[in-house]
């Protein structure tokens, strides 16, 4: 018997719901004589691995009691993990969570727009654009966002960031010395052959 979805969403919902905790996804399925069970878990202020492993213990003696030990016909393995930033921000809680995160949004018609959440409360989303304008969009008017992946820290002076891209340069420069030391060692291979012929000659 496969063990049904929806009994142990509606229940592990509840369950961590009672400690603050959102239930974002789950999936089950079935890997030989074993099921596996991935549980997406979120809240505000995020999850740490504590977190993570507080929740796995707590999820697993839920499956483990009745009623719904039942609906495993074997073992099963559990994994439990918070969103990825790939995550696509479409709830309101999503928004909030990401507050100081710059996104990518796509409007409902179709415009795309980005800047840096600085909020997200009563059905509108604060939104820093890129030039520096504020806007406070309302919900609907947002189909997604995508959270960009940053590579240098937020408030970076321009000081810091040229800094950054010459140490970039320098590495450029290092690759660069070492592809000359790789044409030295070919021409030297070549003297070796040079020198080889020659003996050649000679005998």
């Amino acid at each position: 018997m496969a063990a049904s979805v929806e009994i142990i969403r509606a229940a592990l919902a509840d369950a961590l719901n009672e400690v603050g905790v959102d239930l974002e996804a789950l999936q089950i399925q079935s890997a030989g004589r074993r099921e596996v069970v991935r549980v997406i878990v979120d809240r505000d202020g995020g999850i740490d691995l504590d977190h993570i492993a507080e929740l796995s213990r707590r999820i697993a003696e839920l499956l483990d009691a009745e009623p719904l030990a039942e609906q495993f016909a074997g073992t099963y393995v559990l994994e439990v993990s918070s969103p990825g930033t790939d995550r696509p921000l479409t709830e309101e809680k999503h928004w909030r969570r990401a507050t100081g995160r710059l996104v990518e949004a796509t409007c409902a018609d179709d415009t795309v727009i980005t800047g840096r959440i600085v909020g997200a409360h009563d059905g509108i989303v604060e939104i820093v654009m890129d030039d520096g304008q504020a806007r406070a969009i309302p919900l609907g008017e947002l189909r997604r966002g995508i959270v960009q992946l940053e590579f240098t820290k937020q408030g970076a002076t321009p000081a810091e960031v040229e800094s950054l891209d010459d140490e970039f340069a320098d590495d450029d420069v290092a690759l660069e010395a070492h592809g000359d030391d790789d044409v030295a060692i070919e021409a030297h291979a070549l003297d070796d052959v040079a020198l080889d012929a020659n003996a050649a000659d000679n005998e």
